[in-house]
């Protein structure tokens, strides 16, 4: 047997459809504005100038995750300290949320503040864990910490629980980073970072990746460390820059197969001046 309906049931339901469409639209704005204040905080908490010192060269490359509300909290900085010398770093706050994100501001904010009080890049990581560990945060980072001198064009570094840095030459040497490093920050307490020294040569360049850049479903860390490593080969050998380098590593992201933040910093050395 048909059921009869009359035009009060019809209105009805089309004032309940319109209502559902208009929750739908709002719900739709409002994890839109969350999402922009989510990398608008990210973004916010990231260097707007580089150094320039006389022939170092620096690029990053940068690609938020806003997949939803995944934001990241992937960072990369670099500022001069008290003592002329280059502080440079790369990290990775574990987890994906706005949380995540103002964690990445805390921790960089704290290498940044205690680089006034230590240079050497495994006592400024360790003083950084056990400030972040006395926070009692459910939270960590990654990160790899160089302290470069362009006159000498030594640099020292130290990593907590970050993936290895690449490096490159103009003749042709490159290699991956394997020596070893401490555990992430806000994790142990009184945790110690080898500090491991190298020399950047004329020509040269040091790439420092998140694992957003190198390592996912579709891609191995070893096979993206390795695609890295023959980008930097290549930008060495042709003197390409390092502008050209830090794109070249970001398309890499591309091929992870998640929706993971992603962030490169690269270094060079033209032995020129600015």
């Amino acid at each position: 047997m048909l059921r009869s309906t009359s035009p009060e049931d019809g209105e009805d339901l089309l004032a309940e459809l319109g209502a559902l469409t208009a929750r739908a639209r709002e719900l739709a704005e409002t994890q839109r504005s969350r999402v922009e204040l989510a990398v608008a905080l990210q973004r916010g908490m990231l260097p707007r100038d580089l150094p320039r010192p006389p022939g170092v060269r620096l690029a990053v490359g940068y690609m938020p995750a806003n997949h939803g509300l995944n934001v990241g909290g992937d960072w990369y900085d670099a500022f001069t300290m008290a003592d002329g010398r280059i502080g440079l770093s790369v990290g990775d706050v574990q987890g994906h949320n706005i949380k995540a994100a103002a964690f990445m501001g805390q921790v960089r904010v704290a290498l940044r503040a205690l680089a006034s009080v230590t240079g050497d890049p495994g006592e400024l990581l360790a003083r950084t864990n056990d400030l972040l560990v006395s926070l009692d945060s459910d939270l960590f980072a990654t990160c790899t910490f160089l302290r470069l001198d362009p006159a000498t064009r030594v640099l020292e570094c130290a990593r907590a629980g970050h993936i290895p840095h690449v490096w490159a030459t103009a003749d042709g040497r490159s290699g991956i980073a394997d020596e070893d490093g401490g555990p992430p920050l806000g994790v142990l307490h009184g945790a110690t970072y080898p500090v491991a020294c190298q020399r950047l040569t004329v020509g040269g360049v040091f790439v420092l990746p998140t694992d957003g850049v190198v390592e996912g479903p579709s891609l191995s860390l070893d096979d993206g460390l390795r695609q890295v490593r023959r980008l930097a080969e290549i930008t060495a050998a042709a003197s390409l820059g390092v502008d050209t380098l830090a794109s070249g590593v970001m398309k890499l992201a591309d091929l992870v197969g998640h929706e993971d933040d992603a962030a490169v910093l690269v270094v060079g050395h033209d032995g020129g001046s600015v």
